[in-house]
């Protein structure tokens, strides 16, 4: 489906720094929801969790996943699906700069080397915006 740039960013608006989503996993061949919280920082999306969670565990095996966004936009409720691939983010730099930029991130973890922090860039390549009115599918 062809999109324009503004239609692709005018859906992106309704993402703030930080929101509760619905992520999905791949458990073998069954799907493993969870509430997280995902962090959109300077148009990109990323994750914190810990090293040893099964969801790690999971996107070590099969890295696509899919989140949800639920909101209401003027009295319609609408919801957001972004479908791409989950990265564990290793690099120290970019695990700093963004640790710091998460104000929950000291209730979890002693700093950025913790080992029991991860770090994950959600790479969409699929954008859904469901509505009452309608769906609008974009390839990215």
């Amino acid at each position: 489906m062809t999109h324009t740039s503004k239609e692709v960013a005018q859906v992106l608006s309704h993402f703030k720094e930080t929101q509760f989503v619905a992520l999905a996993t791949m458990d073998g061949t069954r799907p493993r929801v969870r509430p997280m919280t995902l962090i959109y920082l300077d148009h990109r999306f990323w994750m914190v969790t810990s090293t040893s969670s099964n969801k790690v565990m999971q996107i070590k095996q099969n890295a696509n996943v899919e989140f949800t966004y639920q909101f209401d936009e003027n009295g319609e409720d609408c919801c957001i699906r972004i479908l791409g691939k989950a990265k564990i983010i290793k690099d120290k730099e970019t695990k700093t700069s963004t640790a710091k930029r998460i104000g929950f991130f000291n209730n979890y973890w002693s700093g950025p080397e913790d080992p029991d922090f991860t770090l994950l860039e959600i790479l969409p390549d699929e954008l859904q915006y469901v509505a009452l009115s309608g769906i609008k599918q974009f390839q990215l």
